[in-house]
């Protein structure tokens, strides 16, 4: 690879361009540009007409190739005094001799962009007008000149118009080995990411198997904005959604009212989406720093909302919050008077939009689907130097899993609030512990190095009665003390995964206490 120092002073003549963009931005300025440095222009279709009527002299590529534009456009510039022209090399003498015997001549200059396959799928369209707008010739292109940048450069993105007249004009239509580079690595992104967006789009529409875990993995993501900062104010930060979101999704969501999400806003509403859409029944979640810190569920929000917040008022201070039914106005009463980040509906009453909208700041999204569609099916986390990815985790608990391990069952009652319990403590951190009865979180335990630590943690931050509650474990108990710091709380029941070692001491443990364990034999870690 050529030192910095030696690409500046590399230079190629351009002496003939070929442009056929379907977006047409700053075309006619860049082409009178190139005209005045005495480029020769070569077109196709709708490119050649816009150039043509602004007065710039131009030819038609079927000049060149001698034969006409065929079925419907798809065949254009797929033709070997085209390609020819683009990949010779230009100091191998072989390939100028081929050139000259088969009156080929050279193009230095490609300046495409592709069909608008993106914007099609965007909007309402069929299969058919998407296959249509899949670029053949265009593709193909911006391959070649980016492979013999050596000789070519090649333009996809019109924003760089400006510059490359620029330098043309200062080395009096030259250009650097420098700048060629950089368009070819340019090129071949714009190409990649176009052709994973059709993959993606055809996989889905013709429902292709693939492999779970492939051998090379293609993600192609859209920048949805820029951030103001990242999780602190020293660290830049952009969001960027998938191409076509699950419907029940931040990226999919209206904000109605309230600042710009943040980096944290995003990853706090993403944490207690996933956790409201746990539940059919009518529900409230609040979060703070992705840990809930108040669940419940209810005949109304209103009651659901309040009971959530007893469970720690102090931690909601700053919250975000997730209900799964329209927000009426007696619940946006209640949350008027909190201090809240931001809160995640299907919908609001006009009265409650007032009455929130009343805080300057707060944060109110929409999103209509909330409880209707499945989560997403990957779940991806970076690393420094790679990728992690895992199957979605939360998955329905059934009674019927539940093993009884201790000479006393669980009543009903108890096992309905051992399978709330269960969901909530799938989107804790760990080691995670929360106290629950069967419809309202009464503490948790998040994020300690030690279980029976996150159980201590538990008890102590307690608002409500914990005595006769239930405890949910994401993990086993590698020890008995876990199961004594519960009994000292009132703890009844536990729900636990099971599969320590020492399980038996853990069981006897719970018979000791006279209390109910049941194993799930899933755990349900949450890093």
């Amino acid at each position: 690879m050529l030192h910095r120092s030696q690409r500046s002073v590399c230079m190629f003549n351009v002496k003939r361009a070929l442009i056929s963009v379907s977006d047409k931005s700053g075309l006619v300025d860049f082409s009178r540009g190139l005209h005045k440095l005495g480029i020769e222009i070569i077109s196709t279709g709708g490119t050649l007409k816009a150039i043509k009527d602004a007065g710039i002299p131009a030819r038609y590529v079927e000049d060149v190739t001698g034969l006409p534009e065929m079925l419907d456009g798809r065949v254009k510039t797929l033709h070997p005094k085209i390609h020819g022209g683009i990949l010779a090399i230009r100091d191998k003498k072989e390939h100028t001799e081929q050139l000259k015997k088969h009156g080929i001549g050279a193009i230095d200059l490609v300046v495409v962009n592709l069909y608008p396959f993106i914007k099609t799928i965007e909007n309402e369209h069929t299969l058919e007008e998407a296959i249509e707008n899949i670029d053949i010739g265009g593709p193909s292109l911006i391959r070649a000149a980016a492979k013999n940048y050596a000789g070519v450069a090649v333009i996809v993105n019109p924003n760089r118009y400006n510059d490359i007249l620029n330098e043309l004009q200062r080395n009096k239509g030259k250009m650097s080995r420098e700048t060629s580079m950089m368009l070819a690595a340019e090129a071949f992104r714009y190409s990649s990411e176009y052709d994973s967006f059709i993959y993606n789009y055809l996989r889905k529409k013709f429902d292709y198997k693939t492999e779970e875990f492939p051998e090379i993995l293609n993600l192609t993501y859209i920048k949805a904005q820029d951030l103001r900062y990242g999780e602190n104010p020293h660290q830049s930060a952009a969001f960027y959604r998938e191409f076509e979101p699950d419907a029940v999704s931040i990226p999919k969501a209206k904000q109605l009212h309230g600042k710009t999400l943040s980096f944290n806003n995003i990853l706090d509403m993403d944490a207690v989406l996933e956790m409201v859409e746990e539940f059919r029944e009518s529900a409230v979640v609040i979060s703070k720093h992705t840990n809930p810190c108040g669940v419940a569920r209810a005949d109304s929000l209103n009651e659901a909302y309040k009971k959530a917040l007893a469970t720690d008022p102090i931690a909601a201070f700053g919250c975000v919050i997730a209900v799964n039914r329209i927000l009426d106005a007696e619940t946006a009463r209640s949350m008027s008077t909190h201090f809240i980040e931001a809160i995640l509906a299907p919908a609001y009453e006009d009265t409650a939009l007032e009455i929130l909208k009343q805080k300057k700041n707060i944060r109110l999204l929409e999103i209509p689907q909330m409880g209707e569609t499945a989560h997403s099916k990957l779940d991806i986390r970076s690393i420094r130097g790679g990728l992690l990815i895992q199957t979605y985790m939360p998955q329905e608990l059934e009674k019927s899993q539940l093993k009884v391990v201790t000479k006393k069952a669980p009543t009903e009652k108890q096992i309905e609030a051992m399978l709330f319990a269960w969901k909530v403590v799938t989107h804790v951190k760990s080691n995670a512990i929360v106290f629950a009865n069967e419809n309202e979180t009464i503490s948790i335990g998040a994020g300690q190095m030690s279980r029976v630590d996150s159980v201590k943690i538990a008890h102590m931050k307690a608002n409500k009665e914990t005595n006769g509650c239930v405890m949910a474990s994401d993990a086993f108990f590698p020890f008995r003390d876990g199961i004594d710091a519960a009994a000292k709380a009132g703890v009844a029941a536990i729900i636990q995964p099971g599969g320590s070692i020492r399980d038996q001491e853990v069981i006897d443990a719970a018979n000791e206490h006279g209390m109910a364990m049941v194993f799930t034999g899933v755990r349900c870690f949450k890093h």
